[in-house]
């Protein structure tokens, strides 16, 4: 597909996923884009046109892989035109998406307001080398009340982060409220979307001017490759591909960016059924005698319910539930369940869950105070794309074995 950017933004979501970074090998006039492996590419050979190779202006001037590559290339085109962002950066993991863009636009001495609920490993690296090592001034805040990020705003708060749906808790936050508060103030608001599987919100469309994704989950969604991105304002997207690609050296391989370039387009497809699949769930969960409670954002017992139904075309494939017989139940639970799998990830073709131990040894928890209803731990359940009557079949055994 050859579309100006604009005209591309206006297509549907699924022609999108297939057409976005798609065209015909120039060489072999194969209609799908090839693994190009070379780790250098010639340059141009005259004194007016060597620059040209160089042109951090030009993602299409390739020199040296670090720097950027065609298969990188091809998936940032489809990840943009799928988001509405004027362009895309794709890194190695989705941690290195979010640290490089944060090691890029943020000094010492600016200060950051982030969500205090969000991926373990961002939050350590805020809390451990940004807040800690380098001089950055950190403010966690719920940020599912907008009030306390406009509280936490200081003279020299440069960027304002929130993940929502949060993981592993799936806490929904305003983006729209939040980006007027980061509009006011002049300071960059970036938005990890990860749990909405890209397809189910548009953060830059509510005034986001970054959106992340760990690529490694729905993206992907077959559990077999590691990715991030960084979609967003095209002059923060070229700072970003400097610093964190050719700086810090998170690049994603030529491999790895074919695999999720053939996974993405099937992503909306498979969003629907990941949200299918998981309502049932959650309302199948919320009826349960021994369950204690649940929280997925397309129930109304939700306590985001609202803001998610306002910002969300479908609520995602993740789900949170806690059990009435606290710590006794949750291992005869895991241990018996059959077609779903106790293991770390979320958003693959499989239902995953994994047990979080609210204690404080726990490398993933101790730091973190979740919520206080959560009480000896919970499980954060990956609604896949199995059959919804052996999901189903399969947690009602698997809850036959809990204690009352």
């Amino acid at each position: 597909m050859n579309l100006p950017f604009e005209e591309t933004r206006k297509l549907g979501e699924a022609t999108r996923a297939i057409h976005c970074g798609e065209g015909v090998d120039a060489e072999t006039k194969a209609i799908r884009r090839p693994i190009v492996l070379a780790n250098s590419f010639e340059l141009n050979d005259t004194s007016e046109t060597l620059p040209e190779s160089f042109d951090w202006n030009n993602p299409n001037a390739f020199n040296y892989p670090r720097s950027r590559h065609p298969n990188a290339r091809y998936l940032e085109e489809r990840l943009a035109g799928m988001e509405g962002g004027e362009d895309c950066v794709v890194s190695a993991s989705g941690v290195a998406a979010i640290s490089g863009a944060f090691f890029t636009l943020l000094s010492s001495g600016d200060h950051l307001i982030s969500s205090r609920i969000c991926y373990i490993g961002i939050h350590g690296f805020l809390v451990e080398h940004f807040a800690k090592r380098f001089g950055v001034e950190l403010t966690l805040v719920d940020t599912t009340n907008p009030a306390e990020v406009q509280a936490a705003v200081r003279p020299n708060t440069k960027l304002i982060h929130v993940e929502t749906p949060a993981n592993p808790t799936t806490l929904v936050s305003d983006i729209a409220a939040i980006a007027v508060i980061a509009k006011k103030i002049g300071a960059i608001f970036t938005v990890d979307s990860t749990f909405s599987g890209l397809v189910m919100q548009k953060p830059l469309v509510l005034g986001a001017d970054l959106v992340m994704h760990s690529l490694t989950k729905y993206v992907n969604g077959h559990g077999d490759s590691l990715g991030g991105a960084v979609i967003g304002r095209k002059d923060l997207i070229s700072q970003i591909r400097l610093a964190a690609s050719v700086h810090l050296g998170a690049t994603i391989s030529p491999f790895t960016a074919w695999l999720l370039m053939r996974s993405s387009a099937t992503l909306p497809l498979r969003m629907k059924q990941h949200c299918e699949n998981a309502m049932t769930l959650a309302r199948f969960l919320e009826a349960h005698p021994k369950v204690k409670f649940v929280r997925y954002p397309g129930l109304e017992s939700h306590p985001q319910h609202a803001i998610a139904k306002q910002q969300m075309t479908g609520y995602g494939g993740m789900i949170n539930f806690g059990l009435k017989a606290g710590k006794s139940g949750y291992f005869p639970f895991l241990g018996a369940l059959r077609v779903i799998t106790h293991a770390v990830c979320l958003g693959h073709t499989e239902s995953l869950v994994q047990f979080y131990p609210q204690e404080g040894n726990h490398p993933e928890l101790g730091v973190l105070n979740y919520p206080e209803d959560i009480g000896e731990g919970f499980i954060r359940f990956s609604a896949g794309l199995e059959d919804i009557a052996d999901l189903t079949a399969d947690l009602a055994q698997a809850l036959d074995q809990v204690p009352r």
